[in-house]
Protein backbone atom coordinates (compact mmCIF):
# COMPACT_ATOMS: atom_id res chain seq x y z
CA UNK A 1 0.00 0.00 0.00
CA UNK A 2 2.93 2.31 0.77
CA UNK A 3 4.38 1.68 -2.70
CA UNK A 4 0.98 2.39 -4.25
CA UNK A 5 0.95 5.80 -2.53
CA UNK A 6 4.47 6.57 -3.78
CA UNK A 7 3.57 5.43 -7.31
CA UNK A 8 0.42 7.58 -7.25
CA UNK A 9 2.41 10.64 -6.15
CA UNK A 10 5.09 10.04 -8.80
CA UNK A 11 2.48 9.44 -11.51
CA UNK A 12 0.74 12.70 -10.63
CA UNK A 13 4.09 14.50 -11.03
CA UNK A 14 4.82 12.65 -14.27
CA UNK A 15 1.47 13.82 -15.66
CA UNK A 16 2.30 17.40 -14.67
CA UNK A 17 5.74 17.51 -16.33
CA UNK A 18 6.37 17.47 -20.07
CA UNK A 19 9.90 16.13 -19.57
CA UNK A 20 8.70 13.36 -17.23
CA UNK A 21 5.92 12.34 -19.65
CA UNK A 22 8.46 12.17 -22.47
CA UNK A 23 10.77 9.97 -20.37
CA UNK A 24 7.85 7.74 -19.35
CA UNK A 25 6.89 7.30 -23.01
CA UNK A 26 10.49 6.37 -23.85
CA UNK A 27 10.51 3.82 -21.00
CA UNK A 28 7.13 2.27 -21.86
CA UNK A 29 7.39 -1.49 -21.33
CA UNK A 30 10.81 -1.20 -19.66
CA UNK A 31 11.57 -2.24 -16.11
CA UNK A 32 14.07 -1.65 -13.32
CA UNK A 33 14.90 -3.82 -10.35
CA UNK A 34 16.10 -2.16 -7.15
CA UNK A 35 17.70 -4.15 -4.33
CA UNK A 36 18.56 -2.51 -1.02
CA UNK A 37 21.28 -4.48 0.76
CA UNK A 38 22.57 -4.07 4.30
CA UNK A 39 19.17 -4.44 5.97
CA UNK A 40 18.08 -7.40 8.10
CA UNK A 41 16.35 -8.70 4.99
CA UNK A 42 17.16 -7.42 1.52
CA UNK A 43 14.44 -5.13 0.16
CA UNK A 44 13.61 -5.64 -3.50
CA UNK A 45 11.41 -3.30 -5.53
CA UNK A 46 10.34 -3.80 -9.13
CA UNK A 47 9.51 -0.70 -11.18
CA UNK A 48 7.91 -0.76 -14.61
CA UNK A 49 6.43 1.85 -16.91
CA UNK A 50 3.19 0.79 -18.57
CA UNK A 51 1.17 3.20 -20.75
CA UNK A 52 2.98 6.18 -19.26
CA UNK A 53 2.30 5.11 -15.68
CA UNK A 54 4.97 4.02 -13.20
CA UNK A 55 4.10 0.82 -11.37
CA UNK A 56 5.95 -0.26 -8.22
CA UNK A 57 5.81 -3.64 -6.51
CA UNK A 58 7.72 -5.50 -3.83
CA UNK A 59 9.54 -8.70 -4.55
CA UNK A 60 12.33 -10.06 -6.63
CA UNK A 61 12.57 -8.32 -10.00
CA UNK A 62 11.15 -10.35 -12.85
CA UNK A 63 13.92 -10.18 -15.46
CA UNK A 64 14.29 -6.39 -15.40
CA UNK A 65 15.93 -4.51 -18.25
CA UNK A 66 18.30 -2.99 -15.67
CA UNK A 67 19.01 -3.64 -12.00
CA UNK A 68 20.51 -1.46 -9.30
CA UNK A 69 21.76 -2.75 -5.94
CA UNK A 70 23.47 -1.18 -2.97
CA UNK A 71 23.25 -0.21 0.66
CA UNK A 72 20.77 2.48 1.72
CA UNK A 73 23.58 5.05 2.07
CA UNK A 74 25.07 4.20 -1.33
CA UNK A 75 21.66 4.35 -3.01
CA UNK A 76 20.94 7.69 -1.32
CA UNK A 77 23.84 9.19 -3.29
CA UNK A 78 21.84 8.48 -6.45
CA UNK A 79 19.27 11.05 -5.33
CA UNK A 80 21.81 13.82 -5.70
CA UNK A 81 22.02 15.83 -8.91
CA UNK A 82 25.66 14.76 -9.44
CA UNK A 83 24.82 11.04 -9.20
CA UNK A 84 26.30 10.22 -12.63
CA UNK A 85 29.62 11.80 -11.69
CA UNK A 86 29.70 9.89 -8.41
CA UNK A 87 28.95 6.61 -10.19
CA UNK A 88 31.77 7.19 -12.67
CA UNK A 89 34.15 8.01 -9.83
CA UNK A 90 33.29 4.68 -8.22
CA UNK A 91 30.65 3.90 -5.65
CA UNK A 92 29.13 0.97 -3.80
CA UNK A 93 26.19 0.83 -6.21
CA UNK A 94 26.09 -2.09 -8.66
CA UNK A 95 24.27 -1.63 -11.96
CA UNK A 96 23.60 -4.62 -14.20
CA UNK A 97 21.71 -4.91 -17.45
CA UNK A 98 21.12 -1.94 -19.71
CA UNK A 99 22.83 1.07 -18.09
CA UNK A 100 20.96 3.48 -20.39
CA UNK A 101 17.63 2.16 -19.07
CA UNK A 102 18.89 2.62 -15.49
CA UNK A 103 19.94 6.19 -16.36
CA UNK A 104 16.56 6.90 -17.97
CA UNK A 105 14.74 5.65 -14.84
CA UNK A 106 17.00 7.90 -12.75
CA UNK A 107 16.09 10.88 -14.95
CA UNK A 108 12.39 9.98 -14.75
CA UNK A 109 12.49 9.83 -10.95
CA UNK A 110 14.38 13.14 -10.81
CA UNK A 111 11.80 14.78 -13.09
CA UNK A 112 8.90 13.33 -11.07
CA UNK A 113 10.43 13.99 -7.66
CA UNK A 114 7.81 15.59 -5.44
CA UNK A 115 8.17 18.99 -3.85
CA UNK A 116 7.56 18.03 -0.22
CA UNK A 117 6.60 21.56 0.78
CA UNK A 118 3.91 21.53 -1.89
CA UNK A 119 2.70 18.12 -0.75
CA UNK A 120 2.51 19.36 2.86
CA UNK A 121 0.56 22.40 1.67
CA UNK A 122 -2.09 20.08 0.23
CA UNK A 123 -2.60 18.55 3.68
CA UNK A 124 -1.85 21.33 6.18
CA UNK A 125 -2.17 24.52 4.15
CA UNK A 126 0.36 26.96 2.72
CA UNK A 127 1.39 28.71 5.94
CA UNK A 128 2.09 25.54 7.92
CA UNK A 129 3.92 23.96 4.98
CA UNK A 130 6.07 27.07 4.55
CA UNK A 131 6.97 27.08 8.25
CA UNK A 132 7.83 23.38 8.15
CA UNK A 133 9.92 23.94 5.01
CA UNK A 134 11.82 26.77 6.73
CA UNK A 135 12.52 24.56 9.75
CA UNK A 136 13.64 21.67 7.53
CA UNK A 137 15.96 23.93 5.49
CA UNK A 138 17.43 25.43 8.65
CA UNK A 139 18.00 21.96 10.12
CA UNK A 140 19.64 20.76 6.90
CA UNK A 141 21.87 23.85 6.80
CA UNK A 142 22.83 23.35 10.44
CA UNK A 143 23.58 19.67 9.72
CA UNK A 144 25.84 20.55 6.79
CA UNK A 145 27.70 23.17 8.83
CA UNK A 146 28.03 20.79 11.78
CA UNK A 147 29.42 18.04 9.52
CA UNK A 148 31.91 20.45 7.92
CA UNK A 149 33.02 21.76 11.33
CA UNK A 150 33.38 18.22 12.69
CA UNK A 151 35.48 17.18 9.68
CA UNK A 152 37.70 20.25 10.09
CA UNK A 153 38.11 19.66 13.84
CA UNK A 154 38.98 15.98 13.37
CA UNK A 155 41.46 16.89 10.64
CA UNK A 156 43.12 19.53 12.83
CA UNK A 157 43.26 17.14 15.79
CA UNK A 158 44.87 14.37 13.71
CA UNK A 159 47.39 16.81 12.22
CA UNK A 160 48.21 19.13 15.11
CA UNK A 161 47.47 17.30 18.36
CA UNK A 162 47.93 13.56 17.82
CA UNK A 163 50.33 13.99 14.85
CA UNK A 164 48.78 10.91 13.19
CA UNK A 165 48.50 12.85 9.92
CA UNK A 166 50.95 15.26 8.37
CA UNK A 167 49.95 18.82 7.58
CA UNK A 168 49.64 20.03 4.01
CA UNK A 169 52.90 22.01 4.38
CA UNK A 170 54.80 18.97 5.65
CA UNK A 171 53.44 16.82 2.82
CA UNK A 172 54.43 19.46 0.23
CA UNK A 173 57.95 19.70 1.72
CA UNK A 174 58.31 15.91 1.68
CA UNK A 175 57.17 15.67 -1.96
CA UNK A 176 59.54 18.49 -2.95
CA UNK A 177 62.38 16.60 -1.24
CA UNK A 178 61.44 13.42 -3.12
CA UNK A 179 61.50 15.36 -6.40
CA UNK A 180 64.94 16.83 -5.56
CA UNK A 181 66.26 13.37 -4.67
CA UNK A 182 64.86 11.88 -7.90
CA UNK A 183 66.55 14.61 -9.97
CA UNK A 184 69.86 14.07 -8.15
CA UNK A 185 69.62 10.31 -8.76
CA UNK A 186 68.92 10.92 -12.46
CA UNK A 187 71.96 13.23 -12.72
CA UNK A 188 74.14 10.65 -10.94
CA UNK A 189 72.94 7.90 -13.28
CA UNK A 190 73.76 10.09 -16.29
CA UNK A 191 77.27 10.78 -14.94
CA UNK A 192 77.88 7.06 -14.28
CA UNK A 193 76.97 6.29 -17.88
CA UNK A 194 79.57 8.83 -19.06
CA UNK A 195 82.39 7.07 -17.15
CA UNK A 196 84.76 4.98 -19.28
CA UNK A 197 84.38 1.21 -18.94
Amino acid sequence: MFLDSIASLLNRNIAGSTRARSLAERLDGRSLGLRVDGLLLPLEVFAQVDAGQLQLSLGAPRNPDAAVAGTPLALATLLRRDAATRLRAGSDVAITGDAEIAQAFHELLQAARPDFEEELARVFGDVAARQFGNVARAAAGWGEKAAATLAQNVSEYLQEESRDLVTRTEADEFLAGVDDLREAADRLAARIELLPP
